[in-house]
This record gives C-alpha cells, structure tokens and sequence, in this order.
C-alpha cells in the first residue's frame, strides 16, 4: 500500500468515525434518536444554557452535526460540512468550557476534539474515497474552504457571543444592589 492510498483510507476511517458520532448527536437533537430529546426537549435545554430562542437553536445544532457529520462520513461538501461541525461544536464547547477540559467533569473534551476533526476535515478535503472525488470535487473547490470556515466563525461568533451577553447580564444587573441602573442597555 502506497503513502498515497494510506493517506485516503485515513482520511476515510476519520471522516466515518468523526461524521458517525457527530451525525448520531444531531439526530439526537433533531429526532429523539439515541436516547435525545427531540427538538422540544433540546429547544427547552438551549433556553436553559441561554442559546435563544430555544427551538431555532436546537434546530440549527442538529442540522450542523446530522447534516455536517453525514456529509462529512459520505466525502461530500467537505468544506461546508467541516465547517458547519466545527460551528456546531464551538457552541457547545462554549456551553462545556465552565467545567474545564476533561469530559468526565462535564469538560469541552469530546466537542473540541469533533469540530477540530471536523475543521481538520473542511481544510485537507475527503481524500480519494470520497463522493467529493467522484464527483470531481463539484462540492469542493479550494475558494469554498476559507470562505466556508470564515462564514461558520462569523455566524458562531455572533451566536456564542449574544449567548454570552445574556448570561453576564444578570451579574450585571446584581452589582446594583436592587438600585436602578443609570443607563438601559
């Protein structure tokens, strides 16, 4: 086996176990699949984390793990997929990142590790075994990479960022001590 065929049946045995995982979690979160809450129960978890309004966040997060992790697992859109994961698991490392590193205490590990994949993914492309390949890469062009992952780090950016401003207002709110602040935000 030559480096080059080792080097595709790598790229394939990531996206298939990175896309596998990432894809079952989405269903979890779109379907009720694995033991997940569907989107009413996910949409009243995202509330809860402060990920607003609940229902689209829940909606938004299942499609960037099924949808990105299948089209990742199949090689197809690899920068889109890769990038939309990536995203996808930012937010919720953001929502992990309190309880530090290791995921037994609750920690960001198993997020970042999936959108690092995912991300690693959209930036190397599928590799040979791969509908990307037999389509002659139609989905994958090398413009669609930075523009998709700079799309996917705007939009996070501003999701993860607002999610944060609403936590942090209440702190804000408690340093008055019950007196009505001088300005409204």
């Amino acid at each position: 086996m030559s480096a080059y065929d080792r080097r595709d049946l790598g790229l394939l045995l990531l996206r298939l176990g990175a896309g596998g995982v990432l894809a079952a979690h989405g269903t979890q979160k779109l379907f009720g699949w694995f033991g997940g809450h569907g989107i009413e129960g996910t949409g009243q978890f995202m509330e809860s984390i402060g990920y607003r309004p609940g229902k689209a966040s829940a909606t938004a997060a299942g499609l960037a793990e099924a949808g990105g992790g299948t089209l990742l697992a199949l090689g197809l859109a690899t920068p889109l997929a890769g990038a939309a994961a990536a995203g996808g698991m930012a937010g919720a490392s953001a929502v992990h990142a309190p309880n530090g590193f290791f995921a037994q205490e609750g920690g960001y590990e198993t997020a970042a590790t999936l959108g690092l994949a995912a991300a690693g993914l959209a930036v190397t492309g599928p590799g040979r075994l791969s509908l990307d390949h037999a389509m002659g890469h139609f989905f994958d062009r090398g413009w669609m990479v930075p523009t998709a992952l700079a799309a996917t780090a705007a939009v996070t950016a501003l999701v993860v960022g607002a999610r944060q401003r609403r936590l942090d207002k209440p702190e804000k709110d408690e340093q008055f001590d019950g007196q009505e602040p001088l300005f409204e935000e």
